[in-house]
């Protein structure tokens, strides 16, 4: 096992050149998202390379011209009932690039300045996904011989929230560990959750905008409102429950007041010569790993429905909601459940001596304040940590970079670990 381990790491070293053209193929292929719809080629390309490298390829048709990819590593001798399993898990679809204009250079061509790589998607997160099929490559031609299964899950809609992770772990994938490449800086991370939603408010009636003068001035006469303006007061009192929960609520590892209420998005009305008759409020709630959604989402509505039967109008026509979704682009939802993590799993200890052993200190542990595909694996039963090159400064910002060396750091790590944990 040590000799593999020091024949890999003197390959690492030596072949960095095929490092750097890998992740300028990922990054040359445009699959921004939104629009999304885009991946086929990229996929079709990681496939072909996993085949190179030893691995048996399945693929799975998700949105329209979008593919999921799960392969497995082929060993020689069949894998016995005590072998560890292995996933790792990359996403290639990337952040739009709305400031093209403002970029120094190609978004889509990646280029090196002293220590860093410059390009969409190598912190967010090409840069890991190229690492992985670095070390495959590597080890195939190292003829290493793995005694766990090692594989590799290939997926697109982490952007959007289409969770092509949940997919392939709802065909039954499993394994004994997964490690998630997405941006943590080389930290050991979980995370909290998060649900969309909306809050809908309707009047039973449409009114003129010249029937406002009976509706706002004594004596009036008519009992009607404007949704747009009852949804002030929805706003305000999601305001107060998020307070609320950063004073009562807390987890360790996360900033307090990491639960928040965001009132993202607000639609309503018809035209100006109408009284606004509905409004609807787009909202992302993030909650700590030790809630369910299921309490999230009583927990807010219990609070929104005592605001309304606290207002004259809205105690007769109570807001409704709808929680979560598939995919933001297409019905304008999502839901990514919360990652716990097993600091005292075997698979954890061995990560973090790996660690260690190349960065001179221990990992730093702690909770992500964004969320990511890692959270399906907690759902699934699946042991699993967020740990990837790459700043959460860099995701989705313009001239996105990543430092060269944590790449070759990265690396090093991860194919310690695949000789500890697989051989």
């Amino acid at each position: 096992m040590e000799y593999l381990k020091k024949r890999l790491l003197a390959a690492i070293d030596q072949h960095q050149d095929e490092l750097i053209k890998l992740l300028s193929d990922l990054i040359a292929f445009k699959t921004i998202s939104p629009p999304a719809r885009n991946t086929v080629a990229l996929q079709e390309f990681i496939s072909s390379e996993l085949v190179s490298s030893g691995f048996e390829v399945t693929q799975k048709t998700f949105y329209e011209n979008d593919l999921l990819i799960y392969g497995i590593r082929k060993e020689k001798a069949p894998l016995k009932n005590d072998t560890h399993r292995l996933i790792l898990n990359g996403h290639v679809d990337v952040a739009s690039v709305d400031d093209g204009d403002k970029w120094d250079t190609d978004p889509f061509m990646l280029e090196k300045k002293e220590d860093r790589l410059y390009g969409r998607g190598v912190s967010d997160m090409k840069g890991a996904v190229a690492c992985f099929l670095y070390l495959f490559r590597l080890l195939n031609r190292l003829d290493a011989q793995l005694n766990g299964g090692l594989c590799f899950q290939s997926v697109v809609g982490e952007e959007a929230g289409e969770a092509g992770t949940k997919q392939l772990l709802k065909d039954g994938t499993t394994a004994d560990f997964a490690i998630v490449g997405d941006t943590t800086d080389l930290h050991f991370q979980g995370q909290g959750g998060v649900i969309t939603g909306w809050i809908i408010l309707e009047s039973p009636e449409t009114y003129h905008d010249g029937n406002r003068i009976s509706m706002v001035h004594t004596g009036g006469g008519l009992k009607a409102a404007s949704m747009v303006e009852k949804m002030a007061l929805i706003i305000e009192s999601l305001q107060k429950l998020e307070r609320y929960w950063g004073i009562t609520k807390s987890y360790p590892g996360f900033p307090p007041g990491t639960n928040t209420i965001n009132p993202a998005y607000i639609e309503g009305g018809i035209h100006p010569a109408f009284i606004a008759n509905e409004a609807k409020l787009w909202i992302t709630v993030h909650f700590y790993p030790n809630e369910t959604v299921e309490e999230v989402i009583q927990e807010i509505e219990e609070h929104i429905i005592a605001t309304a039967k606290a207002d004259p109008w809205l105690k007769d026509n109570l807001p409704s909601f709808k929680w979560g979704g598939e995919s933001m682009l297409e019905d304008k939802g999502e839901v990514f459940p919360p990652l716990e993590l097993d600091a005292e799993h075997s698979a954890m200890e061995l990560l973090s001596e790996n660690h260690a052993a190349h960065l001179g200190q221990l990992p730093v542990v702690n909770m992500s304040t964004t969320v990511t595909d890692g959270g399906w694996f907690d759902y699934y039963n699946i042991p699993a940590v967020i740990y990837g090159p790459g700043e959460l400064l860099q995701a989705h910002s313009t001239n996105e970079s990543v430092a060269y060396q944590q790449l070759v750091d990265y690396c090093k790590v991860i194919g310690g670990f695949i000789v500890d944990w697989c051989v």
